[in-house]
């Protein structure tokens, strides 16, 4: 009897990766050169976001999403960070704000106005100044309205009540540079991947630990909830430096479930999962390709479906959530892919190929909508809930309701008893060369300036000159 592959029956064994045609891209956009590992692209339902190359401090482009084609040089920024911008994330509730942090040691909240930027923005909704270094991440919890965590390289994540715009809590069990933040569905546990080579998962509310994993054989680099099934993926890389992924039991992080070996490659994977169809999506820093797999309960637990393929190298990717899709078009998700030699954000649209036009109710199961489950109050006094659901039935469109409303901060930020302003640590080696070189430039910028100002002088000396020893030309 001859061999046969083993068949899986799947209904997205089909999809196929679709990506837009050039004048439905956004193009002539001066992508951020910055090598810090995050995607500098945040989108929502209304607004595209995209870090760029500025001078002076750090800046990022918000395009509304009809406003495809090429964008003018002079386009309106947002510009009030004094320090690179390494990190931006819309509020899930309300669809004009957008957090922001830099390396000015601040995160800041801007409120964008109706039909997008007129004019250079430069003055923030909200300031917070807590971290003593430079900010690298922020994550929205998923379910309570106006609670924000933010994670700096003094290896502490703060967790921001923005009713009170104060922190109120500081974790502050890591110790090295925390790579990533991901909360579960309901938002009551925080992972984090850090880069002393442990995975830990949290009670953010208390700060407690409830697991911990020394990777040794697999460095973790970025980690992802996998929705409600207690499991979390992780991508990193193997002993030998190739490029793998894992699969954990959240309630036993002592050896992971699975370990695969993707490939030799050494750009960082950044692993996109889907729980409304199971689907785990991943692309590779400076890769063209775009990997997806299905998870199931039960083993081998990941199962590869297929693989979109671009010669384009992409930076950075944003994600359209779920409410922003096209349903008529059977597109259960949808990546902004950052090409920054062209200078182009390209959308790639992931579609289940179907005959009928009706509306698919077996893709599209109810999903958390944009409407928040709780108070920061109730989360914070300890309550936890599930995320409101909603249908994307209809192509459901939701004009926001809620407001955001800054508070009125003191000076000081207190938290555990500690200032945080007061409290800061010595600056690191590398912080105090980037001080050196920078003084350094600044004072060959200077000579270069009386340079040229002393030749100025003796030019107009010798003018002089010539004129005193020839009156008659005069």
């Amino acid at each position: 009897m001859s061999w046969r592959p083993q068949y899986r029956s799947s209904k997205f064994r089909n999809v196929y990766g679709k990506a837009a045609s050039r004048e439905h891209c956004f193009d002539g956009i001066p992508i951020t050169k910055n090598v810090h590992d995050n995607h500098f692209c945040a989108v929502n339902a209304r607004f595209l976001a995209i870090v760029t190359e500025s001078a002076g401090g750090g800046a990022f482009l918000v395009i509304p999403l009809e406003q495809t084609g090429r964008i003018e040089p002079n386009y309106p920024k947002v510009c009030g960070h004094q320090g690179n911008v390494l990190d931006i994330k819309w509020n899930p509730f309300i669809d004009n704000i957008i957090a922001s942090c830099s390396e000015d040691t601040s995160v800041r909240l801007w409120e964008i106005p109706e039909g997008g930027l007129k004019r250079n923005m430069t003055e923030a909704a909200l300031e917070l100044f807590g971290h003593s270094r430079r900010v690298g991440l922020v994550e929205w919890h998923p379910t309570t309205n106006n609670i924000l965590l933010s994670a700096g390289y003094d290896y502490k994540v703060l967790i921001w009540n923005l009713e009170v715009g104060e922190p109120v809590k500081m974790i502050d069990c890591h110790g090295d540079v925390i790579l990533c933040m991901s909360f579960n569905a309901d938002g009551s546990l925080l992972a984090t991947a850090c880069k002393d080579k442990r995975l830990r998962v949290l009670e953010p509310r208390s700060g407690r630990v409830l697991q911990e994993a020394s990777c040794k054989n697999h460095r973790v680099n970025r980690v992802v909830f996998l929705g409600s099934t207690k499991r979390l993926l992780t991508t990193g890389v193997s002993r030998w430096n190739t490029r793998q992924i894992a699969l954990w039991d959240q309630e036993d992080l002592s050896m992971p479930l699975i370990e695969e070996e993707i490939d030799g490659l050494s750009g960082l994977l950044f692993p996109f999962y889907d729980a409304d169809t199971h689907m785990l999506y991943l692309a590779g820093k400076g890769d063209g390709n775009i990997r997806y797999y299905e998870i199931s309960s039960e083993k081998p637990y990941l199962s590869y479906l297929m693989e979109f393929r671009s010669p384009a190298p992409q930076k950075g990717l944003g994600v359209m959530p779920k409410h922003g899709l096209d349903v008529s078009a059977c597109e259960v998700f949808r990546f902004y892919k950052l090409i920054t030699l062209k200078g182009l954000i390209e959308p790639i649209s992931m579609i289940v190929p179907r005959r009928s036009e009706t509306y698919q109710e077996d893709i599209y199961p109810m999903t958390p909508g944009p409407e928040p489950a709780l108070t920061p109050d109730e989360w914070l006094s300890g309550v936890n809930r599930d995320p409101i659901l909603m249908s994307l039935k209809e192509g459901y469109k939701r004009n926001s309701k809620i407001v955001f409303k800054a508070p009125v901060r003191k000076k000081s930020v207190v938290v555990n008893g500690i200032d945080l302003l007061e409290n800061v640590p010595p600056r690191t080696e590398n912080e105090l060369l980037r001080v050196f070189f920078r003084q350094q430039d600044e004072i060959r910028r200077l000579k270069d300036e009386l340079s040229q100002k002393d030749i100025r002088i003796r030019q107009l000396q010798l003018e002089l000159k010539n004129q005193r020893n020839n009156p008659k030309n005069n």
